[in-house]
């Protein structure tokens, strides 16, 4: 579990998010949405550590990263796996070099142990045979279960996904978004979504987190969505005409429910 109490993070004399306190909870996907410059990547790298924000507090199993010394921030790095955007594969490693990397970083395994680790995350990626391929000769969808497969292969306690289905088609998204809701129930882990991706708020947003002009607007799971009446949020979730018949569906099904 993350805890994050009255974080306010300012650059210069703007204010980028301001007095936001959420509890980010293990074992369920939770997703910070909002519109370009609501804050949401502020938000993040103060999690993560790479901004230090003015006040507040940041809990990791209630304990505050922010007052910790440099071996306990180590310590808590080994236990955050990142999912990044682009998923930050390094072109020159095949596919097992780049998901042996944190092991090499962290570990003092040997080298049969990290093998044995990397078939482990890597079959549970289903990429069974993909070990010796480059990150040019594999697909987009196949290049982000490398990356969460590297991203889990430390066995996080924390997972951090920025917009994991940027770039992918609906059907590898919905691939992808199952195989991180997978992951995160199975381990147990805490994890933290940031997209733009409104399917997927759908589909696996368990928690969600709205912010607007670096403010908490609004915070429920995707059922709530459903039925919420913030105008702020209703104008940016529905301004897909999928998901304003979703909501029009769910509710007149509520309606015949009770006749």
């Amino acid at each position: 579990m993350i805890e994050i109490k009255n974080i306010s993070k300012s650059f210069g004399e703007r204010r980028i998010i301001e007095d936001i306190s959420a509890t980010m909870i293990a074992g369920k996907c939770n997703l910070i949405i909002g519109t370009s410059g609501s804050g949401k990547t502020v938000l993040t790298k103060c999690m993560v550590g790479l901004f230090k924000p003015e006040i507040g507090q940041i809990l990791f199993s209630g304990k505050d990263m922010l007052l910790m010394d440099n071996n306990e921030r180590k310590e808590l790095r080994q236990q955050i796996g990142m999912l990044f955007q682009g998923t930050a594969l390094f072109d020159s490693m095949t596919v097992e070099e780049n998901v042996l990397f944190p092991l090499n970083m962290f570990t003092k395994w040997t080298l049969a142990e990290k093998k044995k680790r990397v078939d482990e995350v890597l079959d549970r990626v289903n990429l069974v045979d993909a070990h010796k391929k480059y990150p040019s000769e594999i697909s987009g969808g196949m290049k982000k279960r490398v990356g969460i497969a590297r991203a889990i292969v430390l066995n996080p306690k924390y997972l951090f996904c920025d917009e994991p289905n940027s770039g992918l088609d609906p059907q590898t998204s919905m691939v992808i978004d199952k195989l991180i809701q997978e992951i995160t129930a199975e381990f147990n882990i805490t994890t933290i979504v940031v997209t733009h991706d409104m399917n997927s708020v759908m589909e696996i947003g368990e928690h969600i987190m709205y912010l607007h002009q670096g403010k908490k607007q609004w915070e429920g799971s995707n059922q709530d969505i459903i039925y919420s009446k913030d105008e702020l949020l209703n104008k940016f979730i529905f301004a897909s005409s999928f998901l304003q018949d979703a909501k029009q569906m769910r509710m007149l099904e509520d309606e015949q429910a009770k006749k």
